[in-house]
C-alpha cells in the first residue's frame, strides 16, 4: 500500500487521487509532485514524465495530468543508499 511522503503512513487509495485530497493522518496534499511516482529530483522539471509541465511548488496540490500516487522508487533507492553509507561509516 502506498504511503504519504510527508508522514510516511499508509494511505488507502481506492481508485485515483483528486487534486483536493489530503492525507488522513497529517493533512498534507496528496496530488503533489513529491507524492507522485514520477517525481525525480535532478531530472528535467524534477519529473521522469517528459511531457509534464513545470510545477514550481512540489509540495502543493497541482493539476498535473500525469500524476500517479505511489512510492517513488528513485527516492527510496537514494534514501536506502544514504542510510547504508551512514551505517557503514558510523563510528
Amino acid at each position: 500500500m502506498p504511503e504519504c511522503a510527508i508522514c510516511h503512513r499508509e494511505v488507502d487509495i481506492i481508485d485515483r487521487v483528486f487534486r483536493r485530497e489530503e492525507c488522513p493522518h497529517c493533512g498534507a496534499d496528496l496530488h503533489t509532485c513529491i507524492q507522485c511516482k514520477f517525481y525525480a529530483p535532478g531530472h528535467h522539471n524534477d519529473c521522469r514524465e517528459p511531457q509534464a509541465e513545470f510545477v514550481s511548488d512540489k509540495e502543493r496540490a497541482n493539476f498535473c495530468d500525469y500524476f500517479v500516487f505511489g512510492p517513488n522508487s528513485d527516492l527510496h533507492l537514494v534514501e536506502d543508499a544514504k542510510a547504508k553509507l551512514e551505517k557503514l561509516f558510523k563510528i
